[in-house]
């Protein structure tokens, strides 16, 4: 059998050395570029069999000169990066990355609930100022804390990380509502409008994908509809999001604040409208990145390859 010619040309958006790819070199060469940008990439994947990338693009212009090309794997469940069309044209099977970031991602959203509501990181840093070896009483009462039980948590998108965070909110025995365009099955949740989950909801969460009827839907008009004093976090998509509209509900006190782990923009843009904003907490689109999540994304990636030679590919958008 032959031995396949695999490239990865992102290998730094899943690993800083720490998560192995070895285990791709079962099936033949494998060659490591830690990026690739545009002037380099056709060059390096020309001769490719098989392409194992995260983001980087793959269409006609990429792409068009890997004549041996059959197969892409993503390091990613989302695969905006890939022209669908082109690659279907030429018969190149594209599998991706599917489930691998659900409890990485729910236990993020809830990092920033809890940073919310108990200040950890604040009152750290009044402690480490000698602050609490100045203080008059045991527990001084710096910054206002909140407990999360009783409260409404509003999920927009119920998919598979949606539910894993429902499950956490009722752990905590939150009130727990949701949106989405179907009915879904899991007790304890109830769907509501997208107006009714926003003028509710003490937290309003986002685990929806970025499509024409999900851009930009958190809007000037939808903000105005917040429930006053709320929380808004988004680890989806920053496509999601009209950002200036959304560092002006926090400037104005529509709502108490927000974290985002993703922007319209990555790695930021120099005029992103988020930063700088007082009461917005930005990670920089980490949500899915522990170790354990990574180690799990090439497992996938490595068993989507393995099913594809064997003629019964999984995980396949293309």
């Amino acid at each position: 059998m032959k031995k396949l010619n695999i490239v990865i040309p992102d290998a730094k958006t899943i690993s800083c050395g720490d998560v192995s790819f070895d285990c791709f070199k079962e099936f033949g060469e494998v060659t490591e570029y830690q990026l690739s940008g545009e002037r380099f990439l056709a060059e390096r994947i020309k001769n490719a069999d098989i392409i194992l990338c995260n983001k980087t693009p793959m269409n006609e212009k990429t792409i068009g000169e890997a004549k041996n090309l059959q197969y892409i794997g993503l390091f990613a469940t989302g695969y905006n990066n890939i022209d669908t069309e082109y690659t279907k044209k030429r018969g190149i099977t594209v599998c991706n990355a599917a489930g691998y970031s659900t409890d990485a991602v729910a236990q993020h959203t809830f990092a920033f609930i809890l940073a919310q509501c108990s200040k950890v990181a604040e009152y750290n840093e009044f402690v480490q100022a000698d602050g609490w070896k100045k203080s008059d009483i045991f527990s001084p009462f710096v910054f206002p804390t909140n407990e999360i039980a009783g409260k409404t948590l509003g999920i927009v998108g119920l998919g598979t990380i949606g539910k894993a965070v429902a499950q956490i909110a009722l752990a905590f025995r939150m009130n727990v509502i949701y949106y989405s365009r179907t009915e879904k099955n899991m007790p304890g949740v109830r769907r509501v409008s997208l107006d009714e989950l926003v003028s509710e909801s003490d937290f309003v969460t986002v685990h929806c994908p970025l499509n024409a009827d999900s851009e930009l839907m958190f809007n000037e008009s939808l903000f105005a509809k917040f429930k006053k004093g709320s929380y808004f976090i988004n680890t989806s998509r920053g496509g999601t999001v009209d950002e200036k509209a959304l560092a002006n509900a926090v400037k104005s006190g529509i709502i108490s604040g927000a974290a985002v782990d993703v922007v319209t923009t990555e790695p930021m843009a120099e005029d992103c409208p988020l930063c700088g904003v007082e009461n917005i907490t930005i990670t920089p689109h980490v949500a899915w990145a522990a170790t354990e999540t990574r180690e799990r994304c090439v497992q996938v990636a490595y068993n989507n390859l393995k099913m594809y030679l064997q003629g019964n590919p999984i995980n396949k958008v293309v």
